[in-house]
C-alpha cells in the first residue's frame, strides 16, 4: 500500500489567505503574556446549538452557575429573558439536563411561580462573562453577578432602592424533568432544597440533588409556594421559596449555594468547606484557578482572533467531567448507595461516545492528575454498580449513543500511564464489558448486540428491536456499532498484551477485524446487515441505514486500528486518496477553504447527520478522518483539511462546530492547532500536522511526564506557508507521520519547518502510522 508517490504535488496549491493563520506581517502579538483569561469568550457556542453556557465555573467543578433563557439546554444567545441562574449545566450537550434551582432576583410583591412568566428581560449590551465570572443587568434595574468554587455557586445581586428586594428560589422547575422537590426556610439566613429529577435525551432513573443557600444578611420576610399558590410566612413548600430584603440603604445581597449529590448533610459539608468568603474573594480565586490551568499552554504567533478561539477552546476542554464527591469524599455510587473516595476525587458525567476521541487524550496530556481520578471513577462505577458506564449523568446511566466508548476511554488512560496500580482492576471491568452484556436488572445496556457480534462478527441492524431499557439501542445502529465494537476490541487487545493476557489479546485482536464483515464489495462501502446476514437498506452510501448520526461515507474511515486493511478493501492507496478527495471536496477546498468548510461540509444544522457524502466537521464520527491521509502517502492533505476545518472555530456566539459535547470539539481544536492528534483513540499514536502557531509551550505534570515540558515550534507557519518540510524531535530528524506516547514522553522539542509547497516528508510507506495487531 501507499505505493502512489507524490506525483501530484502541483495539485496542492496555496490556500487563499484566511483568518485561520495570520501572515507574518499581521502577527499583532508574539507572546501570550498578561491574563490568559482575557482571551476567553464564554459566549462562544451559545448560539446555533453549540449548547455551551456562559456562566461561572472552576475547572471540572460540580457547580456550573449560569443563566437559563428558555432554551432546552439552558442559554441561547438569541433569547433575551432570564428565567433564573441555576447550578448545573453541561457544556455542549444536545439534550435537556441540569438547570437545578434557578434563582432570580425581583422587586415588589411575589405573585408568580412559573419562571417562564416571571422571567426578567436583559440586553447583551449590559452583559459580560469571563472564566469564573458572569454579570448581567436586568431590565428590572437589578444587577446580577455570578461566580463559583468547586462545589458552591455565589451570587451577588445589586437592587434599586426598595424595601421589597426579593430572591426567588425555584425548586420545582429545572431543565430536566422534575420528579419532586421540597424547600425549607431554616432560619433568617438559610434555605435548603431537595430536588429529584430524571431525563437527558430520554427518561432515566431518578437522581437527587441537595442544596443549601446561605445569604449574607438576614431577610426581612419570606414565604414558599406549591404550584401557583404563594404562602407568605410559610417555612416549607414543594415548589419554591422567596426571601425578601430591605434594600433602601444596603442595596447588595450575596448568596452562597452549596450542592451535593449525596444528601443534605453533604451540602452542608460543602458549604462549610467552601463557603464563608466574599463574592469578590471567590471571583478572584476562580480567575486564579483558570489562569493556572490555561497557563499550561502558552502560544506565540497567530492573530488575536486565532488566539481567542484557541484559549476559549482550551477553557471549554477543562469544564468536564465534573466533581461528584463532596468535600468529605462521600459520593453516591451507581448502586444508589453512599461511598467514600479514598485518596482520589470522584468524578461524574460521562459523554464517552464523544470524549474518547479527543478530550480524554488532551486531559491525559495537560491534566493527568485529574484524568487519573476520572479513569478511577469510571472503574468505580463498575465496582459500585456492577457494570461500566456508556453515557452517565450524575449517578445514573442514560444509555445515550451506541457502541463501546468506555473501552477506548479507559485504554487511553492505561496507555498514558494513568492507571498504575489499578491496571488489573480496570482490565477485569473491561473484559467483562467486552465479553458479555449487563444483567436484566441493571439499567445500562453495555454492548447490547454483543451476542450476535461475537457469534457472527457483526451487530445486526434491527430497527424494530424493542428498547429493553431507556436510551439508544445498538440494534438500531448495527453498521456503525460493528465498527465501534471492533475499534474497542483492537485497543483492548493492546492492553491485554501489555498486561500479559496473551490469549485474551489474540482473541480481541481477531475480533478487531470484524469491520470486514460489514464491508459490501458490491458498493465498496460499509453497510448494515440484518439478522440473517443480508446487507440491507439503500446501496447508496449517503443514504444507507444503521449508522448512528452519520452515513457510510462518514464512517468509512473509522478503522484506525487497521487503515491498511480498510484501504485494501476499497482498492488501495490511489482509490483511497480519490475517495478522500471526493469526501473533503478537495479541489474546491484548495480554491476556497473557508467557503468549502461552511457551504459544502456544513450542509445543515447541528443535527443534520444524514443523507450526505461529505465530511461533517460538526459531529464525532469524522473527527479523525482528516488524518487518514497520513496513512495514504499524502500527509500534506491532512494539513489542508485540518486548517480549513479550524476556520469554523471563531470568537463569536456561533463559533462552534455543532454541539461541543463536554469539550470534545474544543479539544479537537486545541490538539489540531498544536499539531498533535490522537489518531488511534484508545492507543498511544499521535498524528502530526502543521501547527497554526509559531511556538507552543506545554507545561506538563512531572509525575506523569518526566521532562515537565514540551515545546512545539513551526516558525513562519501561515496560510501560505503551511506544509511540513521536515520534523525534528530534540534536534533529530523524524520521518514518520506520528509519535508514540513513549516517544512523546521523552521529547522536549518537536520542531516543524514549513514551506509554501508539499515536500517528500511523510510520503514513504514506512512513515505511516502502525497497524494494531
Amino acid at each position: 500500500m501507499r505505493g502512489t508517490r507524490r506525483t501530484r504535488l502541483c495539485l496542492a496549491g496555496v490556500l487563499a489567505a484566511s483568518t485561520l493563520i495570520a501572515t507574518p506581517a499581521a502577527r499583532a502579538a508574539e507572546r501570550t503574556d498578561g491574563h490568559l483569561t482575557d482571551l476567553v469568550n464564554p459566549f462562544i457556542g451559545s448560539q446555533n446549538e453549540g449548547n455551551t453556557f456562559p456562566g461561572a465555573a472552576v475547572p471540572f467543578g460540580m457547580v456550573q452557575l449560569s443563566p437559563d433563557t428558555g432554551h432546552n439546554t439552558g442559554y441561547d444567545y438569541t433569547q433575551n429573558r432570564v428565567r433564573g441562574f441555576s447550578l448545573v449545566h453541561l457544556s455542549g450537550v444536545g439534550c435537556r439536563i441540569g438547570g437545578d434551582l434557578p434563582v432570580l432576583p425581583t422587586t415588589g410583591e411575589v405573585t408568580q411561580t412559573d419562571y417562564a412568566t416571571y422571567a426578567a428581560g436583559f440586553s447583551h449590551t449590559d452583559e459580560e462573562a469571563s472564566p469564573g465570572y458572569y454579570r448581567v443587568g436586568l431590565d428590572s434595574g437589578i444587577r446580577a453577578e455570578l461566580t463559583a468554587t468547586k462545589r458552591t455557586g455565589v451570587q451577588r445581586f445589586t437592587f434599586p432602592a426598595t424595601d421589597k428586594a426579593n430572591v426567588l428560589l425555584n425548586a420545582a422547575q429545572s431543565l430536566h424533568k422534575a420528579a419532586g422537590s421540597t424547600v425549607e426556610i431554616l432560619d433568617d439566613h438559610t434555605v435548603r432544597t431537595e430536588i429529584t429529577g430524571h431525563g437527558f435525551c430520554r427518561d432515566t432513573g431518578p437522581y437527587t440533588v441537595y442544596t443549601i443557600t446561605r445569604f449574607s444578611r438576614p431577610f426581612t420576610a419570606y414565604g414558599t409556594w406549591d404550584g401557583a399558590t404563594v404562602t407568605p410566612g410559610a417555612r416549607t413548600g414543594g415548589g419554591g421559596a422567596y426571601v425578601r430584603f430591605d434594600a433602601t440603604e444596603d442595596r447588595t445581597v450575596e448568596a452562597t449555594t452549596a450542592l451535593s449529590y449525596v444528601d443534605a448533610r453533604g451540602a452542608a459539608v460543602n458549604l462549610r468547606a467552601e463557603g464563608g468568603r466574599s463574592f469578590d474573594a471567590v471571583r478572584d480565586g476562580a480567575r486564579e484557578q483558570w489562569e493556572r490551568r490555561l497557563a499550561t499552554v502558552r502560544v506565540e504567533g497567530g492573530d488575536p482572533t486565532l488566539r481567542r478561539t484557541f484559549y476559549s477552546s482550551l477553557y471549554r476542554s477543562f469544564l468536564a467531567p465534573n466533581i461528584g464527591s463532596d468535600a468529605d469524599g462521600r459520593y453516591t455510587g451507581w448502586d444508589r448507595r453512599i461511598h467514600r473516595a479514598e485518596r482520589f476525587t470522584y468524578y461524574q458525567n460521562w459523554s464517552l461516545w464523544d470524549t474518547y476521541r479527543t478530550q480524554a487524550q488532551l486531559l491525559a496530556l495537560l491534566a493527568p492528575r485529574e484524568a487519573r481520578d476520572m479513569a478511577l471513577s469510571v472503574v468505580k462505577v463498575d465496582e459500585d454498580g456492577g457494570w461500566l458506564p456508556k453515557w452517565g449523568y450524575g449517578p445514573v446511566e442514560t444509555n445515550t449513543m451506541s457502541g463501546d466508548p468506555v473501552t477506548p476511554f479507559l485504554t487511553t488512560a492505561y496507555q498514558m500511564g494513568l492507571l498504575k496500580g489499578f491496571e488489573e482492576r480496570a482490565y477485569r471491568a473491561l473484559r467483562k464489558n467486552a465479553d458479555g452484556v449487563p444483567p436484566a436488572g441493571y439499567p445500562g445496556v453495555g454492548r447490547e448486540a454483543n451476542a450476535e457480534y461475537i457469534a457472527h462478527g457483526f451487530a445486526p441492524y434491527d430497527k424494530s428491536h424493542p428498547l429493553a431499557k431507556m436510551g439508544d439501542s445498538d440494534y438500531h445502529h448495527g453498521a456503525s456499532v460493528t465498527l465501534e465494537y471492533a475499534l474497542a476490541d483492537a485497543v483492548l487487545a493492546q492492553m491485554a498484551r501489555g498486561l500479559g493476557h496473551t490469549d485474551d489479546a489474540a482473541r480481541y485482536a481477531a475480533r478487531a477485524q470484524s469491520y470486514r464483515t460489514v464491508f459490501d464489495p458490491s458498493t465498496g462501502f460499509f453497510r448494515a446487515r440484518d439478522a440473517s446476514g443480508a446487507f440491507t437498506g439503500s446501496a447508496d452510501p449517503a443514504r444507507g441505514i444503521g449508522f448512528h448520526e452519520g452515513t457510510a461515507w462518514q464512517y468509512q474511515w473509522l478503522v484506525p486500528q487497521d487503515l491498511p486493511g480498510m484501504i485494501g478493501l476499497i482498492g488501495g492507496d490511489r482509490a483511497a486518496n480519490d475517495r478522500l478527495d471526493s469526501f473533503f471536496a478537495y479541489d474546491r477546498l484548495l480554491a476556497d477553504p473557508e467557503k468549502t468548510a461552511r457551504e459544502v461540509w456544513v450542509h445543515g444544522d447541528a443535527y443534520d447527520y444524514y443523507n450526505a457524502d461529505k465530511y461533517n466537521p460538526m459531529n464525532e464520527p469524522d473527527l479523525i478522518a482528516p488524518y487518514t491521509y497520513l496513512s495514504t502517502g499524502q500527509p500534506w492533505k491532512t494539513t489542508d483539511v485540518v486548517h480549513a476545518a479550524l476556520t469554523l472555530f471563531t470568537d463569536g456566539p456561533t463559533g462552534m462546530t455543532g454541539n461541543d459535547d463536554l469539550g470534545t470539539m474544543s479539544a479537537w481544536n486545541v490538539l489540531s492547532s498544536i499539531g498533535l492528534f490522537p489518531i488511534q483513540p484508545g492507543y498511544d499514536t499521535w498524528g502530526l500536522s502543521t501547527p497554526v502557531f509559531d511556538r507552543v509551550d506545554l507545561t506538563l505534570n512531572r509525575r506523569f511526564w518526566p521532562g515537565g515540558r514540551l515545546t512545539v515550534t513551526a516558525p513562519g507557519t501561515s496560510a501560505t506557508d503551511r506544509y511540513v518540510q521536515t520534523v525534528h524531535t530534540d534536534g533529530t530528524p523524524h520521518a514518520p507521520t506520528y509519535l508514540t506516547t513513549d516517544a512523546l514522553r521523552s521529547t522536549r522539542t518537536l520542531a516543524f519547518t514549513v514551506g509554501p509547497r508539499p515536500s517528500e516528508w511523510g510520503t514513504s510507506p514506512q512513515a505511516a502510522p502502525p497497524v494494531l495487531r
